[in-house]
């Protein structure tokens, strides 16, 4: 299981260093990911402080430090 939220934290930090930011819904269509699973890649980059998590609303957008 680590391993797995290692390597979908590695497709969430390349998507956001190609594409600024955006929000999780849509992160996880575009790599082709659960929405668990990249909930959980959220929180692995986040307790590392290597992402930004601004809500707007009721919508959340993740960006790179």
């Amino acid at each position: 299981m680590v391993e797995t939220i290692g390597e979908v934290a590695g497709k969430l930090w390349d998507y956001l260093k190609e594409n600024e930011s955006a929000s999780p819904s849509r992160i996880a269509k575009e790599i082709n990911v659960s929405k668990n699973e990249l909930q959980r890649a959220i929180g692995w980059l986040a307790r590392e402080e290597k992402i930004i998590i601004k809500v707007d609303g009721r919508i959340e957008i993740l960006s790179l430090k």
